[in-house]
């Protein structure tokens, strides 16, 4: 296994103290998160956008991958009785989405977990958490899902495009969205997933963790 990569700018292995329980046990829930999200209702994933490029410093730092490798990206929203709850990328390099990573090209609307947790040689590292902002890759992509960028979407990605009203909603979301990320091994082969929670997640796991669920861990 890889030594587990070290925080790029702005994340972080400790929540801040100013978040809530709820919001410490989802950034730090070990296992599946779509498992986590089937336990407050119905959880149902759709393909916002599946493509190549360049992999960005942030990302590149935590691959292991000079800036600018070649990488396939997935992004992904997922919701909770129809109720848009977590955006997520998973990033891998090009040659790795073609071989030890193949299986997330074919995903299709099933989750990473049916290709993650059913193999034992998968390691995964420690969670490192942040709240979302312009630098980070996949704010943009959060910013267009909680602004319900419908209309000026990029054709190639299905995210928000430059100059559509990406910076109102990155202001409207930026002190709402909190991510995570963690970078799966396999045979050598490095997979970035990174989940934002969106504000109305909060809402809904707030209220189904107090009426049901128990809070453990974090």
């Amino acid at each position: 296994m890889k030594t587990p990569h070290l925080p790029a700018g702005g994340w972080s292995y400790t929540a801040p103290p100013s978040l809530t329980a709820v919001q410490k046990y989802w950034l730090f829930r070990p296992g599946a998160l779509t498992a986590g999200l089937r336990q407050l209702g119905a959880m149902r994933l759709r393909v916002l956008a599946e493509y190549a490029e360049g992999a960005r410093p942030d990302e590149a730092l935590a691959l292991h991958l000079a800036p600018g490798a070649a990488v396939w990206v997935r992004e992904v929203l997922m919701s909770v009785d129809d109720v848009d709850s977590v955006v997520a990328r998973s990033i891998t390099p090009l040659a790795a989405s073609r071989a030890m990573w193949q299986g997330m090209r074919r995903l299709r609307t099933r989750p990473l977990a049916d290709m993650l947790y059913h193999d034992s040689s998968v390691r995964r590292s420690r969670f490192v958490c942040r709240r979302l902002a312009a630098p980070v890759p996949f704010h943009r992509t959060a910013a267009g899902v909680a602004g319900g960028s419908g209309a000026g979407s990029d054709a190639r990605s299905g995210v928000m495009s430059a100059g559509s009203g990406a910076a109102a909603a990155s202001h409207a979301i930026t002190p709402l969205v909190l991510a995570r990320r963690s970078v799966f091994w396999r045979m050598g082969q490095p997979l970035l997933v990174a989940e934002g929670f969106l504000p109305e997640f909060w809402q809904h796991a707030r209220i189904l963790h107090d009426s049901r669920l128990p809070l453990r861990g974090k």
